[in-house]
């Protein structure tokens, strides 16, 4: 009777416990000057658009200039270790201030920008006390936010908006991620006795073109679980995304001079024409479908007469479906190749990421202490599934389980990107008490 007693009171401490931790740090941050808005508008000037065409790695290398000043901010913090390698990933160590045995965590965003938008020159304004109404935006008074086209923005009515001038997208993903880990960090360093495990930070290069952990030193890295911070609306936690694979079909057709071409001549891009009109309009495209509905989708097309290639990616939360996505892409090919003689085709499948559920599911914890966080920062969780992928959706499947939480980014890949300083500042909120959870319940 008295062990169980002992047990019983035991249990009450550490919940009382917690219950004080968690009142203490939100004290904290009532007063917190927080660091998040001044950096994201400084991050977001400098251009690291990735290319999907390039083949060396990083795709671009203006996207180490970003990496190099968060190196030299990690470093004038104290972080350990803070360094650039030749990859383009910024590693770094937050060294643990308990006596405690913890799990090493890890928090991870991407410092590219999408190749889908212009990342040049990007002139981030900010609209403080945003009145609801529709945003037009200077530098192209084109481009017009409207709010029947952004439902979540209406919500930010009263708190400070963040969106470029027109003529670029803003770098929201995933510069806000990266300026949320970074104002972490900088909240730790001046509140020294909150306790922490060890915190490791991994700023990654290419995740918008599907590399972004390609060359990933997950030895050097260290962690036992991680958390990219790469998601939209406030509260979200994202522990399931598509599985994604690419494909590539060429057609190589018949090549003729063009005077005496009659009886001989194949056009390859006659023949890529004909393929991508027999693709379905009305369901499996991503302008037809939302919620758990995959897609096919052709993302490039190159070629001349004589040879054209198609790209596509395919998408789906269950994995097995990408299997018949491609075999209704073979079954178009061959289709195709029934009314053009001579011509010829190949298809070539790549595995580009797999659903992290199917990984995270075996870590029940990871979740559970993230949606522990978002509840001890004021927020209503909102749990969700990624119509995309994230660098945690490889690093999962690398040994590294890894969800995704929310930063306020919001139309990302577009002129009409934003981003609430309210959302990232919660976003800070939420992951120190993530670090402190974890260190808590080590």
């Amino acid at each position: 009777m008295k062990c169980l007693l002992l047990i019983f009171a035991l249990v009450l401490y550490v919940k009382e416990k917690a219950k004080n931790n968690k009142l203490n740090i939100n004290a904290m941050f009532s007063d917190y000057a927080f660091t998040v808005t001044e950096r994201f508008m400084r991050y977001v000037q400098t251009d690291t658009q990735s290319d999907p065409q390039s083949s060396s790695f990083p795709s671009t290398e203006k996207q180490k200039n970003l990496s190099r000043l968060l190196v030299k901010e990690l470093q004038a913090m104290g972080i350990t270790g803070a360094a650039l390698d030749e990859h383009g990933y910024v590693y770094a160590t937050l060294a643990s201030n308990t006596g405690k045995k913890t799990p090493v965590i890890c928090f991870c965003s991407h410092v590219d920008t999408s190749p889908d938008c212009s990342g040049q020159g990007v002139k981030p304004l900010l609209h403080r006390n945003y009145d609801g109404k529709d945003i037009v935006l200077p530098d192209d008074t084109s481009q017009v936010m409207r709010v029947a086209d952004h439902p979540y923005l209406q919500q930010k009515t009263g708190e400070d908006i963040i969106t470029a001038s027109g003529t670029t997208l803003l770098g929201a993903d995933d510069k806000a991620g990266v300026a949320v880990i970074m104002d972490m960090l900088h909240f730790f360093a001046t509140h020294p006795h909150v306790k922490h495990g060890t915190i490791k930070i991994l700023f990654t290069p290419d995740e918008e073109i599907g590399r972004g952990v390609d060359k990933v030193d997950l030895k050097k890295l260290g962690a036992d679980f991680g958390y990219t911070l790469d998601a939209g609306e406030r509260g979200v936690f994202e522990d399931e995304t598509f599985s994604a694979d690419s494909v590539t079909i060429t057609f190589n057709g018949v090549s003729a001079h063009p005077g005496y071409a009659k009886g001989k001549m194949v056009n390859a891009i006659k023949v890529a024409s004909a393929f991508i009109a027999s693709l379905p309009r009305d369901w499996l495209s991503p302008e037809t479908t939302e919620g758990r509905e995959g897609f096919v989708h052709p993302v490039h097309i190159n070629g001349i007469a004589e040879s054209v290639s198609i790209q596509f990616i395919l998408r789906d939360f269950i994995t097995a479906k990408l299997q018949e996505y491609a075999s209704l892409l073979q079954q178009k090919t061959d289709e195709t190749l029934a009314h053009f003689t001579g011509v010829t085709a190949t298809l070539e499948i790549k595995e580009q990421y797999r659903n992290m559920k199917e990984i995270l599911d075996k870590y029940p914890k990871v979740s559970e202490y993230a949606i522990e966080a978002i509840q001890r920062a004021g927020i209503a969780p909102v749990l969700s599934s990624a119509r995309g992928g994230t660098d945690g959706s490889r690093l999962s499947f690398m040994g590294l389980p890894c969800p995704n939480l929310f930063t306020g980014e919001m139309a990302f890949h577009g002129k009409h990107e934003y981003v609430s300083v309210q959302d990232m500042q919660k976003s800070v909120e939420t992951i120190v008490h993530l670090a402190m959870i974890w260190e808590e319940k080590g």
